[in-house]
C-alpha cells in the first residue's frame, strides 16, 4: 500500500473547560456589542465564537445573561496595567505622561463607543461601585503616581492632585460630548497640565 501521499493526521484540540468556553463566549460577545450593539443574535454569537449555538445555553441561561458578562468584561481592568507597566521610567516626564495618556485614552475611547452601541449612560453598578472597581481605582492611581513621583520636584502640587488632574482631562478630552466633537490628543492633553502644573523659572 502507498503511504506517499497520506495526510498527516491532525490532532484534535483539547476541549475547553465550561469556564475556558465561558470565557471564549464573554470575549466573542464583547467584540459583537463594540459593531452592532445589544441587536444581535445567538446564530451571529455562535458564529464569532466558533461553537454551536446550543453551546450558549449550557454556559449562560440566556443571551441576555451572556450580553451582561460581557458589559462587564469591558470594564475590568484588562491589559491596561501591564500596559503601563511597560513604560520605561527612563523617559523624560513628558514622554512618559504622553505614553501613559495614550493607553488611558484608547481604554476610555473604547468604553464609550461601547457604552453608546449598547445605550449605557454610566457604567454598570458593579462596575462602578464594587469593591473591586474601587481597588482597580486605587490601583491606576498608584501606577500613575509611580511614572510621576520621580519627577516631583517638578511640580506645584503633590503627585496624587497632579494624577487625578491629568486623569480627569484624558477621560473629558477623550469623550465626544463632553469635548464637544473636539477630541484632545495626548500630546495636548499632557502638554496642557503640564504647563500649568510645572515649576518655571522667572
Amino acid at each position: 500500500m502507498d503511504l506517499t501521499n497520506r495526510q498527516p493526521r491532525r490532532e484534535r484540540a483539547r476541549p475547553m473547560s465550561p469556564d475556558e468556553r465561558r470565557e471564549h463566549l464573554v470575549d466573542a460577545t464583547l467584540n459583537l456589542l463594540r459593531v452592532h450593539g445589544r441587536e444581535i443574535t445567538t446564530r451571529q454569537l455562535a458564529e464569532e465564537a466558533g461553537v454551536a449555538e446550543g453551546t450558549i445555553f449550557r454556559v449562560f441561561d440566556s443571551k441576555d445573561e451572556l450580553v451582561d458578562a460581557a458589559i462587564r468584561r469591558a470594564f475590568e481592568p484588562g491589559d491596561v496595567v501591564a500596559r503601563i507597566a511597560e513604560i520605561d521610567p527612563g523617559l523624560p516626564l513628558r514622554s512618559r505622561l504622553v505614553a501613559l495618556v495614550a493607553i488611558l485614552q484608547q481604554r476610555f475611547r473604547a468604553t464609550f463607543g461601547l457604552m453608546q452601541k449598547v445605550g449605557l449612560v454610566g457604567p454598570p453598578r458593579d462596575a462602578r461601585d464594587s469593591t473591586a472597581a474601587a481597588a482597580w481605582r486605587h490601583q491606576l492611581e498608584g501606577l500613575m503616581a509611580e511614572l510621576v513621583a520621580p519627577d516631583a520636584d517638578q511640580l506645584t502640587v503633590p503627585v496624587l492632585e497632579f494624577v487625578h488632574v491629568l486623569r480627569l482631562l484624558t477621560f473629558a478630552g477623550s469623550h465626544e460630548l463632553i469635548s464637544d466633537g473636539r477630541l484632545m490628543s495626548p500630546d495636548q492633553i499632557v502638554d496642557t497640565v503640564l504647563l500649568g502644573l510645572t515649576r518655571r523659572n522667572p
